[in-house]
């Protein structure tokens, strides 16, 4: 049987127990209090009674003082007499089962059966006799009744007591009316027990709504699996609540996002990013690329739907920081095996013409080819002026970097002031950084509509800090200058970059910003000027602390 079933018959279980006892006491105390209101009504019409000038006039005949020793008159005399007549019309008026007058004796001198008159009473009179109203529950000749008896004084006189007047109201006549107060309660204890069925029901209801038709033991189980799930997954989830309130943060989200949200505060406190909360506020199945200070992270947010009711929005970062560096080295090595390839190629045809030569007795000639080729070898495809550069792994990064460029039929060069004579101290970031800004310029000047298409990067050492200057030839940048930094931000279409569309220059100025430098867009181009000298964008890149200080500076 399930929880909420159990719940639900408990629950009816309880209120049925709780409206019977609830009844049961409403029957005895009902029970109680007609007895004692009907006793009070018998007692009052007692009373009324005991209190007649005439009746009181007439009982005085027949009490012991004034007929000393000798018994009441017959009863064919009484049932004729005045005193059988008051008895009987207030019976009448009263509706009560009886009223009897007695002497003080307790002979009867008035009574509804004519022909017991003049006989004594069956229940004891002495209480009345002596003076004292009484109130009690008894059986009689006419069987059982709540009666009241009340002493019959002599006129003139306060004590003097003469006879008595009993009045009795029948039990049927309680119990009928005890029955209409337990039918009424009845009927009302019946709606309030279906009340709260019903609402055990509804409540039964909510539960299930609210817990989605779990068992609380299915509901335990879920609670472990995500326990274990959230901390023992690789990925970062943020879970938020349709208010915007925070219900689950892991420890890897905290770690990757920087965060110290806890659950509970809202979604804009907690320390995301601006485009982290663009991402959560437009929930996409897409994932997206996003830069959280030197981190790369891949986004993706969506929205829970159970029952088409809306639970919330779910936020899921992966990193990808050393994914996007091996990338990038991957990109380096691709590109200088393709420049191996093509020089291998190219040496592969000098040689066979060098065989030729041999083979037709050409030695001479052979020798002087050879001459030629050993003069212009494997340098005519390396970047003109690397030998500034001192940093092996920067060369190698440039000399890729160019053979990228030649593949796109864009020219990289180097500027003329460009001098590097230390190592780097933190080659990821540089190249990173330059990566970057290299790659958007190759782009920009293969799209656009001068020729020859250029790119002339600039390196210059001062201290331990690298200056970084790249210029291309392309139509200029359409933006603003702090407009290219924001992140999702791209002059790039979705086809030509679908991935990670607006975060490369996000992410270069975080990582220099991090490091105490900049990255600037210092002219947008579009024209020939003599800054640009080129007609395309300018950007500047400062990167203090890169480069070890035992080089010289110019």
């Amino acid at each position: 049987m399930r929880l909420r079933t159990q719940v639900l018959l408990l629950q009816a279980a309880l209120v049925a127990v709780a409206l019977a006892v609830a009844f049961g006491v409403f029957a005895i105390s009902s029970g109680e209090q007609a007895s004692e209101e009907y006793g009070e009504r018998a007692l009052a019409v007692a009373r009324t009674v005991a209190s007649d000038p005439q009746v009181r006039s007439l009982v005085e005949q027949f009490s012991a003082a004034d007929t000393a020793g000798t018994d009441a008159a017959p009863a064919g005399v009484l049932a004729g007499g005045a005193l059988q007549r008051a008895g009987e019309s207030a019976r009448e008026r009263t509706d009560a089962l009886f009223v009897v007058i007695t002497d003080d004796r307790g002979l009867r001198l008035a009574h509804p059966d004519p022909t017991v008159l003049g006989q004594r009473v069956s229940t004891d009179p002495s209480g009345a006799l002596a003076g004292n109203e009484v109130v009690e529950q008894e059986r009689g000749t006419l069987g059982d009744s709540v009666r009241a008896k009340v002493p019959v004084l002599a006129l003139g006189s306060s004590d003097v007591v003469i006879g008595e007047v009993s009045v009795g109201i029948s039990t049927t006549a309680v119990r009928t009316e005890l029955v209409k107060d337990l039918i009424n309660g009845g009927l009302v204890t019946g709606a309030v027990l279906l009340l709260g069925v019903l609402g055990s029901i509804l409540l039964a209801r909510r539960w299930k709504r609210l817990t989605l038709g779990l068992e609380p033991e299915e509901l335990a189980e879920l609670v472990r699996e995500q326990e274990a799930v959230l901390h023992g997954i690789g990925e970062g989830v943020v879970a938020i609540d349709p208010d915007g309130v925070v219900t689950v943060v892991n420890d890897e989200a905290r770690m990757l996002l920087s965060i110290d949200g806890k659950p509970g505060m809202r979604v804009e406190d907690i320390g995301l990013t601006p485009r982290l909360l663009e991402v959560i506020e437009s929930p996409t199945a897409e994932p997206v690329l996003a830069a959280v200070n030197e981190v790369v992270v891949i986004a993706a947010a969506r929205k829970v739907l159970r029952d088409n009711r809306d639970l919330g929005t779910v936020l899921t970062v992966r990193d990808r920081t050393d994914v996007e560096t091996l990338t990038r080295q991957l990109d380096a090595v691709q590109s200088m095996s393709a420049v191996l390839r093509a020089q291998r190629h190219e040496f592969a045809n000098r040689m066979h013409l060098v065989s030729g030569l041999l083979h037709e007795g050409h030695p001479d000639r052979a020798s002087t080819y050879i001459d030629e080729i050993l003069g212009v070898g494997p340098r005519s495809e390396t970047v003109e002026g690397i030998d500034a550069v001192s940093d092996a792994y920067l060369r190698s990064f440039l000399t890729a970097k160019a053979a990228h460029a030649r593949e796109s039929g864009v020219r990289l060069v180097l500027g003329e002031n460009t001098w590097v004579g230390s190592e780097l101290v933190v080659p990821v970031d540089v190249t990173t950084v330059l990566g970057n800004l290299v790659d958007n310029a190759i782009d920009a000047a293969r799209l656009g509509v001068r020729r020859p298409a250029e790119v002339e990067v600039e390196l210059v050492q001062d201290g331990s800090t690298l200056h970084i200057v790249v210029v291309d030839s392309g139509d200029g940048v359409a933006l603003a200058p702090d407009q290219v930094f924001v992140e999702g931000v791209s002059t790039k279409s979705t086809a030509e970059s679908p991935a990670g569309r607006g975060v490369g220059l996000a992410l270069s100025r975080q990582i220099a910003r991090t490091r105490g430098g900049d990255v600037t867009l210092a002219d947008v181009g579009g024209q020939l000027t003599e800054e640009n000298g080129r007609g395309g964008a300018v950007f500047i890149a400062s990167m203090p602390d890169a480069l070890r200080e035992d080089g010289a500076s110019q």
